[in-house]
């Protein structure tokens, strides 16, 4: 049971109670740093709400998927509500729980609003309230239906986010117009957690760099801008290891039009180094190779090595099938792109990972990989010299992660 609430999660805790100053509000955002104790104490604020206000109503409960709610949910608002005395029913089939105390019995059902789509699956019920955790995640067209299906008298909006950038809708239609809205904004930091150490809090900071920066830790909805990773400098180039590695992966960015970027990596005492590159610009150099042309290519830059994985674009179905035909051990990379980017940043800049002097093309992108701010709705990354910084998401997504727990799965979707 946590034994101390934070000044900021106890006003979450309370704001909808008779005499607070916000009791005659109609909804709650909470946005701000990650890690920061902001959707746990919202998701316990919206039980003891719904359990104190309401008899056998019906409820929401939202995330990006039902397992995102789940996980980052309800995993650590049950055991509260249950030391508190509550008696929980889940039926994981059907996706509701009924929680009951004393006489009192509310149902609470699970969506997912991963698309545009999802917007029909809550269509029909009605709600004595909602809570959208990872709001700034979900589709517009979910979000307003799920308010819509907010007709039961005294019914609430219960929001949660980590920030994106300026233009994306949520921050211009709730949160700009929280006043208008008659909505608690409230923004959280890392402080506002009592159950984070510092020790814990300063690996955060440190993992961050730029854009994600401001708004992962600072909680500001500021823009993506610039160079992808500004960081990254000679300073982070090092020679080639002497010696043999303890293993070796190569991973795959194909193209046919477009240049094919490939990259051998070899773990030294738990570091992993870029040794060697393929770099082929079809354009540049007026011929395409075939399938069959660039598993060689992969052969000679594989150079008689054991190879662990070739961690490859999951879109290049054609080159994979010639790779598995050949013996490759052909891996399908992970290919969210902000994650990946992430990662890529927190592992260059803590060692994890090390670009060597003989990879000039991928030094070379690192240079010139930019963020396209011609959309100030979505963070997107142009589409130009990005094969080799592809195909180096790639590797760190899907081994470098893998290895190290996933540190940043839990950004995107976050676990509190």
């Amino acid at each position: 049971m946590i034994q101390t609430f934070s000044p900021k999660q106890k006003q979450v805790l309370g704001w909808w109670r008779k005499g607070a100053f916000s009791e005659g509000l109609d909804a709650i955002i909470c946005d701000g740093a990650v890690r920061s104790g902001k959707t746990l104490c919202l998701g316990l604020s919206f039980f003891l709400w719904a359990m104190a206000r309401f008899q056998r109503q019906q409820f929401a409960l939202c995330g990006k998927t039902k397992e995102s709610i789940r996980r980052n949910l309800l995993f650590g608002v049950r055991p509260l509500l249950e030391e508190l005395g509550f008696d929980w029913e889940e039926k994981v089939s059907r996706n509701w729980i009924k929680v009951r105390l004393g006489g009192m019995e509310n149902t609470f059902y699970l969506f997912g609003g991963k698309d545009e789509g999802s917007a029909s699956l809550i269509q029909g019920i009605t709600l004595a309230g909602v809570l959208l955790d990872e709001v700034a995640l979900m589709p517009r067209s979910f979000v307003e239906q799920a308010c819509a299906r907010c007709s039961v008298t005294g019914a609430r909006f219960w929001f949660s986010c980590n920030p994106e950038g300026p233009g994306h809708w949520f921050y211009k239609e709730w949160i700009c117009k929280a006043e208008e809205r008659r909505a608690l904004h409230l923004r959280f930091f890392m402080e506002d957690n009592p159950a984070l150490s510092e020790e814990t809090r300063q690996r955060y900071e440190r993992a961050f760099q730029g854009a994600f920066y401001r708004r992962f830790v600072l909680g500001e909805w500021t823009a993506a801008e610039g160079l992808v990773y500004d960081f990254f400098d000679e300073s982070l180039v090092r020679e080639p290891p002497d010696g043999e590695a303890e293993e070796w992966v190569i991973s795959c960015d194909y193209g046919t039009v477009n240049p094919t970027s490939m990259g051998l990596w070899g773990r030294y005492g738990g570091v992993w180094y870029r040794v060697k590159e393929y770099y082929y610009d079809a354009r540049e150099e007026k011929r395409q190779q075939t399938d069959r042309e660039y598993a060689d290519r992969l052969g000679e830059l594989a150079g008689g090595r054991e190879i662990r994985a070739v961690v490859a674009d999951p879109s290049a179905a054609s080159f994979l099938e010639v790779l598995r035909r050949e013996g490759w051990p052909v891996r399908k990379a992970k290919n969210d792109v902000l994650s990946g980017i992430r990662l890529t940043a927190d592992a260059l800049k803590n060692g994890k990972v090390v670009i060597c002097s003989t990879c000039a093309d991928a030094i070379r992108e690192f240079g010139s990989y930019c963020w396209d701010l011609t959309d100030g709705d979505k963070d997107r990354v142009k589409k130009q010299f990005d094969h080799a910084m592809d195909e180096i998401r790639y590797f760190v997504a899907t081994i470098v992660a893998g290895e190290t727990g996933g540190f940043w799965a839990g950004v995107v979707e976050r676990t509190q």
